[in-house]
This record gives structure tokens, C-alpha cells and sequence, in this order.
């Protein structure tokens, strides 16, 4: 199978259709458009397209910035097929320039796919699983030859295709990788969306300074006490360290988004501090880091 080239980004805005064989990705395809900054509807009928299109349409003219649009559709039915073709035309009848993008595997790989999650083919009926691919191709066959791009899925696992995609539907030269850097207090529970946690406990406590009490972590003078502790400064560069072969490990891996923990009792001050250290040298060129304070203000 081929693998045609990337669609072509414009200068205000891009609007892609995914579609494809079933079992060949559309949903990872509509997951890694998203985490990419696509504004994606998944499941879209081709009939409600040229709606979207002119719905996007009055949002960049009103001056909503650079937009990406994407639709992710299933075209299994023949007239939808139709209706697709139809709408892509008057999708550009909006001043866009629509992309059709087309995932595809071979038989064998969507019938693995189908027998591992013990579901049927869409069109299987009372036949085969094979025979509802089989009657799937033959139905998108001609779109297939008019997509801008054909992505072969087949031996590929969710990651790898993570991986595949992001190329094309990223930001050429941006950040694949997105970090937070999320402060908070034990006593409020551990974040569940930490994929690391660390605790600021061993440091002394400003709550117990008079004159930095009222303060937080934010203010010049909580995060010069805290920063001048001992262990502290070591602290903020081991994490970093620790954290740039995860980083790497993350976008290679097709991951974009982390989020790094730092707590202290209340979330007030020496969480706070040490968040914004960190924020501010964990990020580079390849890795867009911010800092959310959860449980500031609580107290």
C-alpha cells in the first residue's frame, strides 16, 4: 500500500477528513488531531459537513485565529460516499481547501483487529468477518484513490501509529510535547492525573515564618526562602535531569502530554515555588511546559 505526502497547511486554516477502513484507526487518528490542537468531531455524518464548514467559517472571520478543523466520518454506506464527495466540494465553496485523509490495512491486519476485541465487522451480517471487509473495500475504493493521503496501519500498534500521524497532522517546528507543571497540598489528595509526584515536605515550612505566612509560593520573597534552603536548588536540578530522558522517551513514544506533581502540606508556598523553578527549566524547543497551582487560594 502506498503513503502519499502530508496535506499542505494553510496560512489561516486547514480542514482535513479521516476516514477509512474500520478497525484502521480513525479513532487514534481523531485522538492525536486533538492532543495536536484540531478541533475534531469524530463520527460525523458527510451530509453535515458542509454545515461544519461554514459553522468554522464565521468563527475564523470573526477573527478566531488560525483554525484546524477536522472531521472524522465513516463512509461505509454507498450514498454516503456520495455525500462526501459533495460535501468536500462545498467545503470549498467556504474559501477552505479541504484534505482527505484515508487509513487503511490489509485484511488480515483489520481481521486480528476485529477477533482481539470480539466484535463484528459493521457490514460482516450474517457472513464472515472477511466478508465485511471485503464488501467495505469494494464500497471505498474510489475514495481511497482520491485521498490526499493513505495510511497503512497494518502491524502497527496505537503508539506506533501515534507516532505515524504526528507528523503530518502537527505543527511543523512546535513543541510535540506538552508539560505540566502542577503544584498542590497533600492534605487535599494527590492529583490523579500525576505522572510524577514529588514532595516539598522536606523543606521547611513558611507557614511557620510570621512574615511569609500570608504570602504564597508566588511571591518574590516565600520562593527566595524556599529556594534557599538547603537541598532545594539540588532538588529542582535532579528533577530536571531525571525528567529529560522521560521527555525524549515521551515523544518518541507519541506521548504529548505529562503532568509533574509537586507537593507540600497545603499547596500554598513551597509547592508553589519549586512548581515555578521548574516550569521555567523543563521546557525547551520541543517541549511547551506550563504550571497550574490546584490548590492555591484554598487556604
Amino acid at each position: 500500500m502506498s503513503e502519499t505526502a502530508a496535506p499542505e497547511h494553510r496560512e489561516h486554516a486547514d480542514f482535513l477528513v479521516v476516514t477509512g477502513m474500520s478497525g484502521a484507526g480513525r479513532s487514534t487518528a481523531a485522538n492525536v488531531l486533538e492532543d495536536h490542537g484540531w478541533y475534531v468531531v469524530d463520527n460525523l455524518p458527510p451530509q453535515l459537513i458542509p454545515a461544519m464548514a461554514e459553522l468554522a467559517s464565521k468563527a475564523r472571520d470573526t477573527g478566531a485565529g488560525d483554525l484546524r478543523i477536522a472531521a472524522v466520518v465513516d463512509v461505509r454506506a454507498r450514498p454516503f460516499t456520495a455525500h462526501l464527495r459533495e460535501g468536500l466540494a462545498s467545503v470549498r465553496a467556504f474559501g477552505w481547501s479541504p484534505q482527505l485523509m484515508f487509513l487503511d490495512a490489509t485484511d488480515e491486519s483489520l481481521v486480528r483487529r476485529f477477533e482481539s476485541v470480539r466484535r463484528p465487522h459493521p457490514l460482516q451480517r450474517d457472513g464472515r468477518l472477511l466478508d465485511g471487509i471485503l464488501e467495505e473495500r469494494e464500497v471505498l475504493g474510489d475514495l481511497r484513490a482520491d485521498a490526499h493521503v493513505v495510511i497503512d496501519t497494518s502491524g502497527l500498534n496505537v503508539h506506533q501509529l501515534r507516532r505515524k500521524l504526528t507528523p503530518i497532522v502537527g505543527v511543523q517546528g512546535g513543541p510535540s510535547l506538552r508539560l505540566a507543571v502542577m503544584s498542590f497540598g497533600f492534605k487535599y489528595g494527590v492529583p490523579l492525573d500525576a505522572d510524577f509526584v514529588f514532595d516539598m515536605r522536606f523543606l521547611p515550612n513558611p507557614f511557620w515564618v510570621p512574615e511569609l505566612r500570608t504570602l504564597t509560593g508566588v511571591d518574590r520573597p516565600v520562593a527566595e526562602y524556599v529556594m534557599s534552603q538547603e537541598g532545594a536548588t539540588s532538588f529542582v536540578d535532579r528533577v530536571v535531569a531525571v525528567m529529560d530522558p522521560v521527555t525524549a522517551g515521551y515523544r518518541r513514544e507519541g506521548r504529548s502530554y505529562a503532568t509533574v506533581a509537586v507537593g507540600c502540606t497545603g499547596g500554598k508556598h513551597r509547592s508553589v515555588a519549586v512548581a515555578q523553578a521548574l516550569v521555567e527549566r523543563l521546557g525547551d524547543d520541543d517541549v511547551a511546559t506550563f504550571v497550574v497551582h490546584r490548590d492555591l487560594g484554598r487556604e
